[in-house]
């Protein structure tokens, strides 16, 4: 997550920010989302049991929507490897490691409108399939071909999201020393500066042992790093 230090987990709050976005379509009558715990459990718990009779679905009532109907579609950051070819290439930097950097951040959902109603909760979250932070797309556009594109942007302009991800990619390299010690190699050590911050980057550059989420963060890169150089593959 560019601009975050240590990544807090979304995955703790989902239900809170598809209830939002469901207060915001359906009023503050309805409950949360479909794609959300709490209708899932109310939908197991209106399941009839086993020894009860079904009742036969009366052919004149329109069915209701199922979650999956109604829910973002599945992104799959492959979809994007033109674009990530195109700006690695312009940016200077690895195609398989930015592909490698959307897999990462893919871990939430990326639907604008669930992104704009967790971030009005949250007005520190990040905006994208990049996830990144207001400063850190802010600081990344100055003197570039995007400078006059805003932040708020990101949710709705993926080729955006990804060209400014491929630059502050090219950024953080420019901060980094010829010579480095540890066990992590250019390409992780720049995913650790996206996530974690440039300072933090340097800091594992010379050695300094990363916490357990930046550590995560560069376990998930190698379990993406093979499928990633496939998408880019020419």
């Amino acid at each position: 997550m560019a601009g975050s230090g240590a990544r807090r987990p979304w995955w703790v709050v989902p239900a809170l920010a598809v209830a939002v976005v469901a207060s915001a379509r359906c009023g503050a009558a309805s409950g949360p989302g479909p794609d959300g715990p709490a209708d899932r459990a109310a939908t197991s718990a209106a399941t009839p049991s086993a020894t009860a009779p079904s009742p036969a679905p009366s052919p004149a009532s329109p069915s209701s929507p199922s979650p999956s109907s109604t829910s973002a579609p599945v992104y799959d950051p492959a979809q994007y490897a033109a674009a990530v070819r195109t700006y690695a290439e312009r940016a200077g930097i690895s195609a398989r490691l930015l592909m490698a950097i959307l897999y990462n951040e893919s871990y939430k959902p990326h639907d604008p409108e669930l992104e704009r109603a967790w971030q009005r909760h949250k007005p520190g979250a990040s905006f994208g399939i990049a996830n990144m932070h207001r400063a850190a797309f802010d600081d990344t556009k100055r003197g570039r071909d995007f400078a006059g594109r805003r932040w708020e942007e990101l949710p709705d302009d993926r080729d955006l999201a990804v060209e400014a991800a491929a630059w502050h990619l090219h950024d953080l390299a420019a901060r980094l020393p010829s010579g480095v010690s540890g066990p992590y190699d250019k390409d992780e050590l720049l995913a650790l500066g996206y996530n974690a911050g440039a300072g933090n980057m340097l800091a594992f550059a010379r050695g300094v042992p990363p916490g357990s989420q930046a550590a995560s963060y560069v376990g998930r890169l190698r379990a993406n790093w093979a499928k990633s150089g496939e998408a880019v593959r020419t």
